[in-house]
């Protein structure tokens, strides 16, 4: 039964949390549609906190050894794409206890309802929704865990997460009301840019997936210039010029996928590459992307090559990137099993 509705609402300092899960390689859709974007968000001076979520990895099982590996890895991708740990955050999320423990009192909090409409779940599920981990269905009330352990007032995301930022907004709202509090803010999503969403190589109305089981569909970020060059010359489109307006590539997917990619890349608008290659064929439009996308991509893989060969200072990036991140996150738990009614003991 709610309480007392909650008191007029505080004013939240400005905080960024986002994270991406560590259960394979890095892809150029992981790059555009949220590393470069952390890096901005980084720069505009805002507190920036990254995550590498693998207790959401491990929803369905991972191979231990591939586990560290990956987050290894990943966390090698944000600093080889411009995340400072020194100005950012940045750490895996096992080694803060105060996500799971955030995360049992939201799936106290959710309800079930809520949970069956995620639609994420009903397409990793599929049609084997009995034999699948209690981990994936309850994965969004961990996610919100994730953000409102910070008090995270914006998140960065793909259109494919909006519904779970939208429940954990739902959850930040009852629990505020079912305890007369107003201690967790309404987190906003933060979509933007030209490529938030990169679609497959083989088939533009499919996301880029390192889960696909064709290589040729994805740039990986460990892919080398030659890799990359190849997929993108061999990247599916059809046999029409570019059109001069974004109209022109309505029907066209795979088309508009790669002008996409090219103004993320290029920091331009697709309108300016619409305008700057109207008429071209692809003969002459993917060499250039191929050239663009070597040169934004190398230094990153190389970089990544290069911190890969030294894992344990990897591994101590994300202890301090934890230690910091559990002295937010610490109080605000706390806080919390006091506003739930329960007793802590604390030994002097």
């Amino acid at each position: 039964m709610s309480l007392a509705p909650a008191p007029t609402a505080p004013q939240f300092p400005a905080r960024i949390f986002s994270g991406i899960q560590p259960s394979g390689g890095l892809t150029l859709g992981n790059y555009l549609g949220a590393l470069k974007r952390f890096v901005q968000k980084q720069d505009e001076g805002i507190e920036t906190i990254y995550c590498l979520v693998d207790m959401h990895a491990i929803t369905v099982w991972q191979d231990p050894a591939k586990l560290r590996h990956a987050t290894r890895e990943a966390a090698a991708g944000f600093i080889a794409a411009g995340i400072d740990p020194a100005r950012s955050i940045l750490f895996n999320q096992s080694q803060v206890t105060a996500h799971a423990e955030l995360g049992w009192i939201f799936n106290c909090v959710a309800r079930m309802g809520w949970m069956s409409r995620m639609t994420q779940f009903k397409d990793k599920a599929g049609k084997n929704s009995e034999n699948v981990s209690l981990g994936l269905f309850a994965y969004p009330a961990l996610m919100a865990a994730d953000i409102l352990a910070y008090k995270a007032t914006h998140v960065p995301v793909g259109e494919d997460q909006k519904q779970h930022l939208e429940l954990c907004r739902d959850i930040a709202i009852k629990f505020n009301n079912d305890y007369g509090v107003n201690f967790f803010p309404v987190v906003e999503p933060v979509i933007e840019g030209a490529a938030t969403r990169v679609m497959s190589l083989r088939d533009g109305t499919m996301k880029m997936s390192k889960s696909d089981p064709s290589d040729q569909s994805r740039i990986n970020l460990t892919d080398d210039a030659d890799t990359i060059s190849k997929k993108i010359r061999k990247a599916k489109t059809d046999s029409e010029p570019l059109p001069d307006t974004l109209d022109g590539l309505k029907d066209r997917p795979e088309a508009r996928n790669l002008v996409n990619i090219y103004a993320a890349l290029s920091d331009m608008t697709a309108a300016q590459v619409m305008t700057d290659y109207a008429g071209a064929q692809f003969g002459t439009f993917k060499p250039a992307l191929a050239d663009l996308a070597v040169a934004k991509l190398e230094p990153i893989t190389l970089e990544m090559t290069r911190l890969m060969q030294d894992p344990a200072e990897i591994d101590r990036i994300i202890g301090q990137g934890a230690a910091r991140a559990d002295a937010i996150a610490r109080p605000i738990v706390d806080e919390v099993y006091d506003i739930v009614g329960m007793i802590r003991s604390r030994v002097v």
